[in-house]
């Protein structure tokens, strides 16, 4: 440890990672300019995590801050003055606090996430009977549901960090979950994993997408 109270080394890695992410990500066109933010825990403390306003095309070290698990900036010798954390950070930190095993947190706005989630009518988006459910950590079985909750969307972060913790607590931390005209949360173990499970929730979501479109054709009306 030093006196940053994490291990610059571990931040160094960390901000490569999420550079590296960050770019794949908007090259997939799931962060569409400014929009998203990551994360990557260094420790039971604090974790690194992108800047707010920030191209996620064009990110650089300079762009990743260090928060405590309260969601406050901890110093570094590289972080630029008018570098702030992410509007959304406590929507990370409540998941690092909840689970030590998670390691890293991607929140994306890729269109199809966006679009399902305003059409989706109910609370809860449950996948069943796809294979590609077993790329989800302990997913062994496209029979198990896996549950994907709906949020409204909230500019008041901490209240919503709320529900979702509330939702957590009650109904199961599952895999993910989506914010209605916003976009998607996932987390993992680590970045590797994290970005697995992404993957695989775009074209989860974009099954249950074309699914709606099959069963209510766009441009028609149900008699």
């Amino acid at each position: 440890m030093t006196q940053f109270a994490y291990d610059i080394n571990d931040f160094n890695l960390a901000a490569t990672e999420l550079c590296r992410y960050g770019r794949t990500l908007y090259q997939r066109d799931w962060s569409p300019a400014t929009s998203s933010n990551y994360s990557i825990r260094l420790n039971d403390h604090c974790c690194a995590l992108t800047s707010s306003g920030k191209h996620k095309g064009e990110l650089t070290a300079d762009d990743i801050l260090v928060v405590d698990l309260d969601g406050q900036p901890l110093p570094h010798p590289q972080h630029k003055v008018d570098a702030r954390p992410s509007a959304e950070t406590l929507l990370h930190t409540q998941l690092y606090r909840r689970d030590p095993a998670i390691g890293a947190v991607l929140h994306t706005h890729s269109a199809t996430a966006v679009v399902l989630s305003q059409l989706w009518p109910e609370d809860v988006l449950t996948l069943q009977g796809w294979e590609l459910q077993k790329a989800f950590a302990g997913e062994t079985s496209h029979e198990h549901p896996v549950a994907i909750p709906l949020f409204a969307n909230d500019q008041n972060i901490d209240r919503l960090a709320t529900a979702v913790e509330q939702r957590m607590a009650q109904q199961g931390q599952g895999h993910a979950y989506l914010i209605r005209g916003h976009g998607v949360y996932t987390w993992g173990k680590n970045i590797s994993e994290c970005f697995r499970h992404l993957e695989a929730l775009e074209h989860l979501l974009g099954y249950q997408l074309q699914l709606l479109q099959l069963q209510q054709p766009i441009g028609t009306n149900n008699k």
